[in-house]
C-alpha cells in the first residue's frame, strides 16, 4: 500500500526504541561493570577484559532477547491476522456491522458510518479490521530481525564508549575516565533520541543520565565493598 509523503517520528518507534534500549544498555552496563571491577583494585588489563567480555556477551544477550521478544509480539500479531481472516470470510456481513459500530461509537453518524465502513470494506477489508479494532498498522508491525540488529549494534556501539576511556585516560585516573566519557555520552544519547522521537531534549537527556549515573554510582560501591573484603 502506497504511503503519503509526510513524515512523522511514530514511523521511527520500532528501531527507535531498540536501539535506544541497546546503546543506554551498552554504555551503563560495560561502564559499570568496569568501575566495579576497577574500584576492586584490579589492574588496567583486567578491566579491559571485563568489558570487552561484556561488550560480546551483553550485545549477543541483546540480540537474542530482542529476537525472541519481538517474535513473540509478531506471532501474537499473526494470529489476530487470521482470526480476522476468519471471520471476513465466515461472517462479512456481522463484521460490516461491527466496523459500522465502531465509527458510530465515535461520532460519526448511523448512515455515514454504514457507507465509511462498506467502502473501507470493499478496499481493503481486513486491513480496515486490524486496524479499526486492533490499532494495527504495518508502520508498527513486529519485526524481530530489525529489532535484533539494532540492539546488538546499539549496544556494542554503546558499548564502546567506556572501553575507550582505557586509551583516552593517559594521566587521569581510569575510574574518571570511565564515568565522564560515560555520562557525556549518555547525554548527547538521551538528547538524539528525544530529538527523533519528537520530545523535550533536555528532560530526556537528563532522565538517561540520571538512570544511568545511579547505576554506576552503586556498582562502584559494591565494586569497593567486594575488594575490601577480598
Amino acid at each position: 500500500m502506497p504511503r503519503h509523503a509526510e513524515a512523522h517520528f511514530y514511523d521511527r518507534v520500532g528501531w527507535l526504541r531498540a536501539a535506544v534500549l541497546g546503546a543506554n544498555d551498552g554504555i551503563v552496563s560495560i561502564a559499570s561493570l568496569m568501575l566495579g571491577v576497577a574500584a576492586a583494585n584490579a589492574s588496567n588489563a583486567e578491566v579491559a577484559i571485563a568489558g570487552f567480555a561484556g561488550l560480546v556477551g551483553g550485545a549477543l544477550s541483546m540480540a537474542a532477547g530482542e529476537y525472541v521478544s519481538v517474535s513473540a509480539q509478531r506471532d501474537t500479531e499473526r494470529a489476530d491476522i487470521a482470526r480476522e481472516r476468519r471471520e471476513l470470510a465466515v461472517a462479512p456481513e456481522r463484521e460490516l456491522e461491527e466496523l459500522t459500530q465502531l465509527y458510530e461509537r465515535r461520532g460519526v453518524e448511523p448512515e455515514l458510518a454504514r457507507e465509511v465502513a462498506a467502502q473501507l470494506t470493499a478496499h481493503d477489508a481486513l486491513d480496515a479490521h486490524l486496524r479499526e479494532e486492533l490499532g494495527m498498522t504495518r508502520v508498527a508491525a513486529a519485526r524481530p530481525w530489525q529489532a535484533s540488529y539494532a540492539s546488538a549494534l546499539s549496544f556494542g556501539a554503546g558499548a564502546a564508549v567506556p572501553m575507550l576511556a582505557l586509551i583516552l585516560a593517559s594521566g587521569t585516573p581510569l575510574m574518571v575516565a570511565i564515568g565522564v566519557l560515560a555520562i557525556a555520552f549518555l547525554g548527547v544519547m538521551g538528547a538524539l533520541a528525544a530529538r527523533l522521537g519528537g520530545a523535550a531534549v533536555g528532560r530526556g537527556a537528563l532522565r538517561v543520565v540520571a538512570g544511568g549515573g545511579l547505576a554506576m554510582a552503586v556498582t562502584t560501591g559494591v565494586g569497593e565493598l567486594v575488594g575490601t573484603v577480598v
